[in-house]
């Protein structure tokens, strides 16, 4: 099984290459990530989950990765980030439940490093 903590800290490391060889586009894309995540109607942890749900619908590891480490740290518990992969799959049908398998497989990692 890949490790979801492993690959959020290679793509940690990998942004920081991109950043030195593509500092604007990297800080431009920083600042839409922090525009649209700041607190408004919606909370920080409820915008975490809508980006989890929609990483496990896209098929994307590295944003599972990204957004399951970042709801876990807003609050998330384990019962409503499952609650989010019912969700995504349900959008997303069959590939979304083999991603969203695997985002529960992130979400265990995770808390487990936390305890």
């Amino acid at each position: 099984m890949k490790s979801y903590s492993q690959l959020l800290k290679d793509n940690n490391t990998l942004g920081k290459s991109y950043k030195q060889q593509s500092p604007d586009t990297l800080s431009a894309f920083m600042q839409l990530h922090k525009a649209a995540m700041a607190p408004g109607e919606l909370d920080l942890k409820t915008k975490e989950m809508i980006a989890l749900g929609i990483a496990i619908a896209a098929r994307c590891d590295g944003c599972i990765a990204a957004h399951v480490f970042a709801a876990l740290k807003a609050g998330a518990t384990q019962a409503e980030l499952v609650e989010v992969i019912d969700v995504a799959v349900l959008m997303g049908g069959g590939p979304s439940l083999t991603y969203g398998i695997q985002a529960l497989g992130a979400i265990e990692e995770f808390a487990a490093e936390s305890q």
